[in-house]
């Protein structure tokens, strides 16, 4: 995993460390980009495969970004491959009436991965540290004592078998500019637009330094943040298939045991 360390955070690597716009990748344009991407996604496929067969270990996605930066675009692309039977990808709005009258951490239990199962959250239990802090609706203490929630449910998680895969994809302010725009100017692409987006937009500082601080107390050794440059959206999608199927190699995942006497059956 030592290719992934430079997006990783930690003691020595912060948001503001991670240019949005990299390009790790110099495949020589396009075309190349796109057939890179497919072949990743055909041996996530075959990795996925191998999770769901095995059906003991669990792997949770996690995706977090500014709007714009391309949470249902990865999801369309890095997995574009991958049999729906073991993927569950689980999109987290405002809290309803029902979650707010409950714990922060409530709605995330129910979508957590099953054995053999891969689940993505597209936007997750950390939005209950960013639009909350940013609004000023808790203070530095609850927000403190959220984190140490957030790590000990992560923990939980790992403990009983899931690996853990978080990545906020870093977008720069002027790409969310273009791609606001986009969304304006092209009436095919006006129902992605939602007034709020300007709002938080007005508030841009105020969310990267909660994204800093979050990602500073929650990156942990068992669920470690991975900031990913999102400015260039295929070497976004490039980054995160490398960055999955790499963990999923590390698993060491085997197709069971082969039934005992399958081999002297014959189908008439």
């Amino acid at each position: 995993m030592k290719r992934f360390e430079q997006y990783r955070i930690g003691p020595k690597n912060r948001l503001a460390d991670i240019a949005p716009r990299q390009r790790p990748y110099d495949l020589g344009g396009k075309k190349a980009e796109l057939k890179e991407l497919d072949r990743r996604a055909r041996e996530l496929d075959a990795l996925q495969n191998l999770l769901y067969a095995s059906g003991r270990r669990k792997v949770l996605l996690v995706l977090q970004g500014m709007d714009t930066s391309g949470k249902d675009g990865t999801i369309r692309w890095v997995f574009k491959r991958t049999s729906p039977l073991g993927i569950r990808v689980a999109a987290f709005k405002a809290p309803s009436t029902a979650e707010r009258a409950r714990d922060f951490l409530w709605r995330c239990h129910a979508v957590v991965p099953a054995a053999g199962e891969l689940a993505v959250w597209n936007r997750s239990h950390y939005e209950d540290v960013l639009v909350p802090v940013v609004e000023g609706w808790i203070g530095k203490a609850e927000t403190r004592q959220r984190y140490e929630h957030i790590n000990h449910f992560e923990k939980l998680l790992t403990d009983t078998g899931t690996t853990v895969i978080k990545c906020m994809l870093h977008i720069s302010k002027d790409e969310q500019r273009k791609r606001l725009q986009e969304r304006l100017d092209d009436p095919a692409k006006n129902w992605k637009f939602a007034p709020e987006d300007i709002t938080a937009r007005k508030k841009w500082d105020a969310y990267q330094q909660a994204y800093d601080a979050l990602l500073c107390a929650t990156s942990t050794d068992y669920a470690p943040w991975y900031v990913i440059p999102a400015d260039r959206k295929r070497q976004r999608n490039l980054i995160i298939a490398e960055l999955l199927n790499t963990k999923l190699r590390e698993m060491d995942l085997q197709l069971p045991d082969p039934v005992p006497g399958l081999e002297h059956v014959r189908i008439d």
